[in-house]
Formats: structure tokens, C-alpha cells, sequence
């Protein structure tokens, strides 16, 4: 089932043209009475009788709407602009909007790739392209929409992990929103294709850990951010201590000995990884 254009005119024109066809029709109706023309008579009713079936064909089609018409049963066209038109007589005409919407959908708790409860929920932005899929290949494709978009955040949800603490590289949901939007968006474009409707946009509206176990993956967060802290520090740590020796034991005036090295790599590491203020001891010398 494919939509196809409907035949009609443009209803200004065609309601012309039905006057002209009435009063002709009238006027060989009274020529006939008054002459006695068997044929001008019958001639006569054929013309109103068919200005009247056309007249029961005016239709009228408010902006972003359109019109499925099926004759007996069998879908003939639609009609997607906007205006007064004149279609085939006897038709079914089924009204339906072809403006911008949007769906919001629950708050689902779903399994993440790594199997942890999380709440997700997306808004979809959707618009009716193919009238004849949407009426006739699908029961109420609003909820069809509203039931294959629910599905289609669960899958796409399940395939990524909430947040990862090793690869970095690896795509999350809380990190790569615009991507597992677009995966979303691809999914349902194939889900509803049979619809006839096309999906515009698709966000995600909200994502969080599930209640049970959104204190422990709190701390879970505040661990990896930590060790990542703890990381940089020892890194800048270590490459400073270096920068150190390198300038002291370029003086030659100054004769580092093994011992002083490993206590001056050992002060400096104290004292810059510590997360506290550290107090400088002096040394005096020695006492006998």
C-alpha cells in the first residue's frame, strides 16, 4: 500500500462549471415540458443528477491536512493540498494531519550493556509522509508510533553501557548522547517505515541509574574520578622531582651522592602528591 494522487479539480472552477451544468440541465427540462421532447426531459434529470453527485464531492482542506479517499472499499488517492476541490463523487473521504508532533515517552527502566538497571526516557518528533501506509498498513498509528518507540528505546539503550571507567573511547549513554540519539533515530526510521512516517528528531529526555543502585554507583563515579586525579598528580609529580635533579646535579658546584638523591625524590613526592599542607623541616646539622 503506497499513496498515490487523487483526481481533482479545483473547487472555485468546478463550482462554475456544476451551475453552468444545472441551469443547461434545467433549461432542456423546461424545453422539454413545454415542447414535449421524451429526450430533452431525460437529458435533462442525467445533467442534475450529475451536478448533484459532483456537488456532494466538494471538500474542503485545511493547511498541513490531508484527505485519503476510498471508493466502495478501494483506496483511489489522496489529496494533500490545502483548498476547495471537487473529487470523484461517492468517495470516502478520511481526514488526516500531516503537522509536526511529538512523543514523549515514559520512563522506562531498562538493563544497560553491562546488565545495570538504568531509567531512560526519549521525546520523538515525528510527521505523517505517506497517508495510505498510515491509514490503512497500521491500526492507529499513533500508537503504533507511541508502542514501536518504547521498544526502540529499550534496544538501543541495552546496547550501550551507562558510563564506562576503563575505555575511554568506548560510547555511553551518558556520555555520547548526540550518537545514541542518531542510533535511536536510524532504529525507529526502519521500525515505522511501514507507517509511512517520518521521524525528524529524537532526544533524550532523561537518564539516570536506577534508584537501587544509583548511591553505589555515585560512589562508584567518585572512585574513578579520584584514582583519575590521584593519576595526574603522580604523573606531574614525578616529571617535577626529574626537572629537579636534572637542574641540581647540573651545578657543578653541588655533589649529589645516592642517598641525598633517593631523600630529595622522596621530600619532593611527599610534599607535592599529599592532599595537605606540608611543613618544611631544617636542618641544622649534625650534633656531637
Amino acid at each position: 500500500m503506497n499513496e498515490k494522487k487523487a483526481w481533482y479539480i479545483n473547487g472555485y472552477l468546478g463550482i462554475v462549471l456544476l451551475i453552468i451544468l444545472t441551469l443547461v440541465g434545467g433549461g432542456l427540462i423546461v424545453l422539454g415540458v413545454f415542447q414535449q421532447i421524451v429526450f430533452s426531459i431525460i437529458i435533462g434529470i442525467l445533467l442534475l443528477v450529475v451536478a448533484l453527485f459532483f456537488f456532494s464531492a466538494l471538500t474542503i482542506i485545511a493547511p498541513n491536512e490531508a484527505q485519503a479517499l476510498t471508493f466502495f472499499g478501494r483506496y483511489i488517492g489522496s489529496i494533500n493540498e490545502s483548498g476547495l476541490f471537487i473529487t470523484v463523487p461517492l468517495t470516502n473521504k478520511q481526514p488526516i494531519s500531516l503537522r509536526v508532533r511529538n512523543f514523549n515517552s515514559d520512563i522506562l527502566k531498562v538493563n544497560d550493556e553491562q546488565g545495570n538497571p538504568v531509567e531512560i526516557a526519549a521525546v520523538i518528533v515525528f510527521r505523517v509522509v505517506d497517508t495510505a501506509k498510515a491509514l490503512f498498513n497500521v491500526d492507529h498509528y499513533e500508537e503504533f508510533v507511541q508502542i514501536q518507540s518504547e521498544a526502540a528505546v529499550r534496544h538501543v539503550a541495552s546496547q550501550y553501557a551507562y558510563d564506562t571507567f576503563a575505555d575511554v573511547d568506548a560510547i555511553t549513554l551518558r556520555g555520547n548522547t548526540t550518537e545514541v540519539s542518531q542510533k535511536l533515530t536510524t532504529e525507529l526510521e526502519e521500525r515505522l517505515q511501514v507507517a509511512g512516517v517520518e521521524i525528524i528528531e529524537t532526544r533524550l529526555t532523561h537518564l539516570a541509574y536506577a534508584t537501587e543502585i544509583a548511591s553505589a554507583m555515585l560512589q562508584r563515579q567518585q572512585a574513578a574520578a579520584i584514582l583519575a586525579a590521584r593519576k595526574i598528580i603522580v604523573e606531574g609529580a614525578v616529571s617535577m622531582t626529574e626537572d629537579a635533579l636534572s637542574q641540581l646535579e647540573a651545578n657543578d658546584q653541588l655533589q649529589l651522592d645516592d642517598e641525598r638523591k633517593m631523600r630529595i625524590v622522596n621530600n619532593l613526592l611527599v610534599s607535592i602528591i599529599t592532599d595537605r599542607g606540608t611543613q618544611p623541616v631544617i636542618n641544622t646539622g649534625e650534633t656531637d
